[in-house]
């Protein structure tokens, strides 16, 4: 099973994330919430930072502003998750080339509940 970090979740049922991780359970995805109020979502406990996960990650997918990303491509390439998703509007060509050149996969500008629609 894959583990995906969904930075920006809350529980805001309002914000997209909080739909998103449940798409990403519904497919089979451990979501684990990375929001500074660590917060429980879907179930799973919350953590204020990628770098407070006791286990590692596949994949980070972001849902912080363009402005805020980079940092977070940061510390998933430093936690050594194996990948990035940028949500729709996330987009930082910077951080998404120091994410590849550290071997990630990068998705950027992208949904996975618009991607993976039957």
């Amino acid at each position: 099973m894959q583990t995906w970090a969904v930075v920006g979740l809350s529980s805001n049922r309002a914000r997209a994330a909080w739909d998103v991780a449940a798409f990403l359970q519904h497919k089979g995805k451990r979501i684990v919430p990375v929001h500074p109020l660590a917060e429980e979502v879907h179930g799973e406990t919350g953590y204020a930072s990628l770098s407070g996960l006791p286990f590692a990650v596949d994949v980070v997918d972001c849902f912080v502003r363009s402005s805020l990303v980079g940092p977070v491509v940061d510390e998933a390439i430093a936690i050594g998750a194996k990948g990035v998703w940028m949500q729709l509007d996330v987009v930082d060509e910077d951080a998404a080339s120091r994410a590849r050149d550290a071997g990630l996969v990068v998705v950027m500008d992208r949904c996975p509940k618009i991607e993976w629609r039957p």
